[in-house]
C-alpha cells in the first residue's frame, strides 16, 4: 500500500489541528496583552495627564476588560471573515486576489501553451483532473497551488517562470505544486490565511488609524479636537504594538508548517520526474535571476507560505523564513553542486511548447455511421509489475508522466483543442458517450436535439468521428482534460449539460463502466462548482462493520475482469489484505453499479489509512490475472474518486479493448 501518501495526508491533518492549537493560544496572548496595555495606559493617563487637567481619577478595570473582548471579536471575527470568503471562492480566489489571470488556450502564446502542457501532464498522470491555470504577470519566478480538495485546485505561474526556464525546468516545478496537491498541504495552506488575517487584524486596524490621523489635515491650534487626535494616536500606536506580536506569532507559524514541506515537495518533484536538474535548475535560476522569486502584489504577504520559492522580504536571521534558502534546497536536490549559479538570461525560448495543430476532421451528419475503435496490439507496453500500481496512489512517477504525454499526443489536434475550449469541450463528453450501435446512437442524438445548446450539437457533429477513433485508454485522460473547460460553464449551462449526459446514458437502458465512471467524475469534480454539497465526515476509524459493503465493492471488481470461474477466486486474493472485515462472496446478479456507488459513499467515510486498505485490496483483485483491462482501470478511477485517493494511470500490460457493459439500467 502506498502507506506514504495516507502518512502525509495524516501528517496534514494533524498540523491544521496544531495550527487551530497555536491560533487559540495565539488568540489568548493577544487578548491578554491588550488587557494590560488598556490598564498600563489608563494608569499613565491617569498619573500624568489626569494630574495635568486637574482631574486625575482612580478607574476600575471595565475599559480593560472591554478592550480585551473588544480584541478577541476582531481577531476571531477576521479569521472567521476570512475563513468563509475563501472557503466561497476556493482556489481561484486566492489565484485573483494574487492577481492571477485564467489562461484560455485560444488567447496564450507559446510560452503559456509551454505551461498548460506541462500541468496537462502532471494531472493525468496524478490521476487527478486538470487544474485550471493562472498566470501573475510578476518578473520573479515563482508558483503556487491553491485550493482545498483537487477538485478545486488551481496552478498558478509567473511570467517570469515561464519566460525564464526551460520546459523541464518547469515540469520540475510543477511537480513540486502537484505534490502540495496529492498531499493535502493546499488545504491546510489555505486555512492558515484565513487563521492569520484575524491575528494580523489588530496591526493592520492600528496602520489605518495612525494613517488617517496624519493624514487627517487637522488644525493643530484646535487643543480639544488635538487631544481626540493624542487618544486616537495611542490607541493606533497600542494596536501597532499589539500587531507586532500577531505578526511574529503568525510567522513562526507559517515558518513552523511550511519549511519541512517544502523539502518534501522538493523530493517528490525529483521522483516524479525522475531528473534533478528540472528543479534544480529552477532553484538555480532563482538564485541567478535578477528579480529572484520576489512577488510585487500586495496580497503576496498572506500567501507568502504558498509560493514554491521565498515572495516576500521576511527578515535577515532566517527565524520566520517560510521557505529553506536557496543553497540548502539545492544542496538537498544535488549533493555535488559547487554553489555556482548560472549566468542570469532575460528570456528561454519556448520552442519546446506544443503549436496548436490547425484544421479540424468532421463528418457531415452526427447521426452518420461510425467505425469501430481499432485496437493496435503492438502498442501493448509493458512498464512494471502490475501488483505494485497501487504503491503509485499519490506516487506518480515518471513513467506515469510519459504515458500521459504519449497519451495526450495520440489524441487528434480538433479533439485536444476542443477539451481544452469552453463550448467544445461538452461536444467531447457528448460524442464519448455516443454509442457504436446506429439504432441506439440514433436515439441518442434525438435526446440531444431537444435539450442540447445547437452550437454544442453543432461541434460534436464536426468532432464524432475523431473522439469515435479515439483508444479506449485515452478517454479518461481526455474527459480530465475537458475538466477545466466546463467549469468554464455557467449554471443554467451545467444543468442543460448533466440533462444531455443523463439522456446519452439512459438511451441504450444500460449502464457501462465508463458511463459510470463518468458520472462519477463529474460529480466529484464539476458538482461542487455549480451546487452546495454536504461534507464528508469521517464516521468510521476502522472495517469491521462494512465487511457488506466491503464484499460489493470486491466482488463488483471480481465480475468486471474475470469471467465466472476466475472471479471468485480474484475477490478470495483480496481476503488477506483485509483480516478484520468479514467477507462475503456475491455472485454476479446480486451486484450492480448502483449498490456500488451507495457502498462507496459509505467508504469515504472512513479515515484516510483504512480508505488506503479497501484501495490495496481493489487493486489486488484487478491484479489477480495478472493484467490490467481498460474496464478495470476506468472502474479503479472512478472508486478512488470517491475514496480521495488519486491513483496514476494503471499501465502495466494494458489490453486497448475495453470490457462490454455488465449490469442493465433496471439493475443500476
Amino acid at each position: 500500500m502506498a502507506t506514504d501518501f495516507f502518512e502525509r495526508q495524516s501528517a496534514a491533518r494533524r498540523n491544521t489541528v496544531w495550527l487551530i492549537g497555536m491560533f487559540l493560544l495565539a488568540t489568548l496572548g493577544i487578548v491578554v496583552a491588550t488587557f494590560f496595555v488598556t490598564l498600563f495606559a489608563m494608569e499613565g493617563y491617569d498619573s500624568y495627564g489626569g494630574a495635568l487637567d486637574g482631574h486625575g481619577q482612580q478607574r476600575g478595570y471595565e475599559i480593560p476588560l472591554l478592550a480585551a473582548g473588544g480584541a478577541l471579536v476582531m481577531v476571531v471575527g477576521g479569521t472567521l471573515f476570512k475563513v468563509f470568503e475563501l472557503r466561497s471562492g476556493g482556489g481561484s480566489g486566492v489565484a485573483s486576489r494574487l492577481g492571477g489571470r485564467r489562461l484560455h488556450p485560444n488567447e496564450s502564446g507559446l510560452a503559456e501553451r509551454k505551461l498548460l502542457n506541462v500541468v496537462e501532464e502532471m494531472a493525468i498522470a496524478s490521476g487527478v483532473p486538470v487544474p485550471p491555470v493562472f498566470l501573475m504577470e510578476e518578473p520573479g519566478i515563482n508558483a503556487f497551488a491553491a485550493g482545498y480538495t483537487p477538485s478545486d485546485a488551481v496552478v498558478g505561474v509567473t511570467r517570469g517562470a515561464i519566460e525564464q526556464l526551460s520546459r523541464e525546468q518547469l515540469q520540475g516545478v510543477i511537480a513540486h505544486e502537484f505534490s502540495h496537491i496529492l498531499n493535502g498541504d493546499m488545504k491546510m495552506s489555505i486555512r492558515l490565511i484565513g487563521i492569520l488575517h484575524g491575528i494580523l487584524l489588530l496591526g493592520l486596524t492600528g496602520q489605518l488609524l495612525l494613517r488617517s490621523t496624519f493624514f487627517s489635515g487637522r488644525s493643530r491650534s484646535d487643543r480639544g479636537k488635538g487631544s481626540a487626535v493624542l487618544v486616537v494616536l495611542a490607541i493606533g500606536l497600542a494596536l501597532m504594538v499589539l500587531g507586532f506580536i500577531g505578526t511574529f506569532i503568525g510567522g513562526l507559524m507559517k515558518a513552523a508548517v511550511s519549511r519541512q514541506r517544502e523539502y518534501l515537495a522538493d523530493a517528490s518533484a525529483v521522483q516524479f520526474t525522475r531528473n534533478p536538474d528540472g528543479i534544480g535548475g529552477a532553484l538555480k535560476r532563482i538564485g541567478a535571476a535578477a528579480n529572484g522569486s520576489k512577488l510585487k502584489t500586495p496580497a503576496a504577504n498572506e500567501a507568502s507560505h504558498m509560493f514554491f520559492a521565498q515572495g516576500v522580504f521576511e527578515g535577515f536571521s532566517g527565524l520566520m523564513a517560510t521557505h529553506p534558502p536557496l543553497p540548502k534546497r539545492i544542496l538537498a536536490i544535488e549533493p555535488t553542486w559547487d554553489g555556482k549559479y548560472p549566468e542570469p538570461i532575460a528570456s528561454v525560448a519556448a520552442s519546446g511548447a506544443a503549436a496548436s495543430s490547425a484544421g479540424v476532421a468532421g463528418v457531415s451528419s452526427l447521426a452518420g455511421d461510425t467505425p469501430a475503435v481499432t485496437a493496435d496490439t503492438s502498442d501493448i507496453v509493458d512498464l512494471g509489475i502490475v501488483d505494485d500500481a497501487v504503491e503509485q496512489v499519490g506516487e506518480p512517477q515518471e513513467i506515469h508522466r510519459q504515458h500521459a504525454a504519449k497519451v495526450i499526443a495520440e489524441l487528434p489536434a480538433a479533439v485536444r483543442d476542443a477539451a481544452r475550449e469552453p463550448h467544445e469541450a461538452r461536444a467531447v463528453v457528448y460524442c464519448l458517450l455516443l454509442d457504436s450501435r446506429r439504432e441506439v446512437r440514433e436515439k441518442q442524438i434525438a435526446a440531444l436535439r431537444q435539450t442540447a445548446d445547437p452550437a454544442v450539437l453543432h461541434a460534436a457533429s464536426k468532432l464524432q468521428r475523431d473522439v469515435a477513433n479515439i483508444e479506449p485508454r485515452g478517454r479518461l485522460p481526455l474527459v480530465d482534460m475537458c475538466i477545466p473547460a466546463l467549469r468554464s460553464m455557467s449554471a443554467s449551462q451545467f444543468d442543460v449539460f448533466t440533462k444531455c449526459v443523463h439522456a446519452l446514458v439512459a438511451a441504450d437502458e444500460n449502464l457501462g463502466l465508463f458511463e459510470w465512471t463518468l458520472g462519477r467524475i463529474i460529480e466529484r469534480h464539476l458538482e461542487p462548482e455549480y451546487r452546495s454539497q454536504r461534507r464528508v465526515v469521517t464516521l468510521y476509524y476502522g472495517l469491521q462493520r462494512l465487511g457488506d459493503e466491503c464484499s460489493m465493492l470486491l466482488a463488483t471488481l471480481a465480475h468486471v475482469g474475470h469471467n465466472d470461474q476466475q472471479a471468485e477466486q480474484a475477490f478470495r486474493t483480496a481476503e488477506p489484505m483485509l483480516p478484520n472485515v468479514k467477507l462475503t462472496w456475491l455472485p454476479r446478479n446480486q451486484c450492480s453499479l448502483a449498490k456500488l456507488k451507495d457502498a462507496l459513499d459509505t467508504l469515504s467515510r472512513v479515515a484516510e489509512r483504512q480508505r488506503g486498505l479497501v484501495l490495496d485490496a481493489s487493486a489486488e483483485v484487478i491484479c489477480a490475472d495478472g493484467e490490467v483491462k481498460v474496464a478495470e482501470a476506468e472502474l479503479l478511477r472512478g472508486i478512488a474518486d470517491l475514496l480521495d485517493c488519486p491513483v496514476p494511470p494503471l499501465i502495466a500490460g494494458q489490453p486497448v479493448n475495453p470490457a462490454p457493459a455488465f449490469w442493465g439500467a433496471k439493475d443500476a
